[in-house]
């Protein structure tokens, strides 16, 4: 019953990487900049990865509704402190030294505060479901799915300016803003994986297909 919202999350829970390729174009303060955001993005992104990962553990059909929904509460209240933390780092480091900087920061801390937001509200609704019936919690779950899928698919326009050009190129090339490897199970999260570049621009791919 866990399956659609897992293969929601899984397609969109983590915007913030998209990062893709290694230019060596950006100069040292765009990179000084980077470095100061990714530092403390890492350990975020680990949270979610490890949200994600809680989720797509509890997809098989013979799951109860009640731990089905204590999983999922605690998954929505990690991502959404994530989100808020990564809103934090990118408010933190200031505009980034490029041009009309200001402005493309402004907007993604206005993001990444709304995702926080909206996982926020997720919780809320997931906390709400009658876990008795499990045909309604099933038919709770696929909305709150749907709802997952937009949050996924709309507004991230703002995140996709500040990975865009010199920014992103430099943000590419520190470890911390690099895709970590989810733990399972979550509780045992390892570092992140030594520095492979990977080009994948999504969260993992094979997640979905499971769900």
């Amino acid at each position: 019953m866990n399956k659609k919202l897992a293969a929601a999350l899984s397609g969109g829970a983590v915007l913030v990487l998209t990062l893709s390729g290694c230019s060596d174009d950006s100069d040292n303060k765009v990179n000084d900049w980077a470095k100061k955001v990714c530092d403390q993005v890492q350990p975020q992104l680990q949270k979610i990865a490890n949200a994600n990962a809680a989720i797509q553990q509890q997809t098989a059909d013979n799951s109860k509704p009640a731990d089905v929904q204590q999983t999922d509460s605690a998954a929505f209240q990690q991502i959404s402190q994530a989100y808020k933390e990564l809103g934090t780092a990118v408010e933190s480091a200031g505009p980034p030294p490029v041009d009309d900087g200001e402005t493309t920061q402004k907007e993604a801390v206005k993001e990444l505060n709304a995702s926080s937001t909206a996982y926020a509200n997720l919780k809320t609704k997931v906390d709400a479901l009658d876990t008795k019936d499990q045909a309604e919690f099933a038919d709770g779950l696929k909305g709150i799915a749907d709802e997952l899928n937009k949050i996924s698919t709309s507004g991230d326009q703002a995140l996709k300016k500040l990975q865009s050009g010199e920014v992103g190129s430099a943000m590419a090339k520190q470890k911390g803003c690099q895709k970590p490897t989810a733990s399972a199970p979550p509780a045992s999260a390892p570092s992140a994986p030594e520095p492979a570049p990977s080009k994948s621009a999504a969260p993992s791919a094979s997640a979905s297909e499971k769900a």
